[in-house]
């Protein structure tokens, strides 16, 4: 695990882009292609922007996966993944192919669907953020370590709901689904290099347990202490919970 640290959500942003778009470029030159996951949520909001502004990267050659959805939600619904990825990513950079995850599709076969096109090939990069809860995609705790499948259907917990509402997708509790369709942490940990981006001071208990407690389907975050390419970039905020050893540790940038 390589730890890094910024002063605040704007350095933690362009740093991550900075991460993703070499392990991109690393890809096109050795590939001729990139295969990437994208996430949501407001702790990828300085993320994406960076990225999409980086010059001279060829999208043309580049395939985007979707990480989550909830269950019910089209694109056209304001707390869509599909929508906040539309916006925020793909009509903003002209990829090769972006494969979305329709909620208002039957469930079982949209993750059989997207399970094929994700395990078609590597995948070179991902970009992730942890909950609040400790989940990793919309793996709420205690979280499936063993399925094989590229995606599954998921219970939301009441933690990661109240994640949704503080956040400002949603008014309240009850408008928030209990249901959602996932990457499951499988595929996540099959990624040739993960980059996981965690802004804010709410997220620093999950931070901690995540990178200091054991291995855990209760963080289901601890599960990337097993990744051989992984960069975790956090703020100052995020990290206040770390050990003195884990700063000291970090690269400051």
């Amino acid at each position: 695990m390589e730890l890094a640290i910024a002063q605040d959500r704007i350095g933690l942003g362009k740093f991550a882009a900075k991460c993703a778009v070499e392990k991109i470029r690393q890809a096109l030159q050795q590939n001729g292609c990139a295969r990437i996951i994208v996430a949501t949520g407001s702790s990828q909001f300085e993320v994406l922007d960076s990225l999409v502004n980086t010059p001279n990267i060829d999208w043309s050659r580049i395939d985007g996966f979707h990480l989550d959805e909830y269950l019910g939600f089209g694109i056209d619904h304001p707390a869509s993944f599909c929508g906040y990825l539309k916006s925020r990513f793909v009509d903003r950079v002209p990829l090769r192919s972006f494969h979305y995850l329709d909620g208002l599709s039957d469930p079982t076969l949209v993750c059989e669907r997207a399970s094929k096109l994700v395990q078609a090939a590597p995948i070179d990069v991902a970009l992730v953020g942890i909950g609040e809860n400790g989940h990793l995609a919309f793996n709420d705790p205690p979280a499936n370590f063993e399925t094989q499948d590229g995606y599954q259907i998921v219970e939301l917990d009441e933690a990661c709901r109240k994640q949704q509402v503080g956040e400002g997708w949603f008014d309240r509790l009850e408008q928030v689904p209990t249901q959602a369709i996932s990457m499951t942490i499988h595929q996540i940990m099959v990624s040739q290099s993960i980059i996981c981006s965690v802004p804010d001071r709410r997220k620093a208990a999950a931070v901690s347990n995540t990178i200091q407690g054991p291995l855990t389907p209760n963080v289901p975050a601890s599960i990337l202490q097993q990744h051989a390419n992984l960069k975790v970039v956090l703020d100052q905020a995020s990290s206040s919970d770390l050990s003195a050893q884990w700063i000291h540790l970090a690269t400051k940038v």
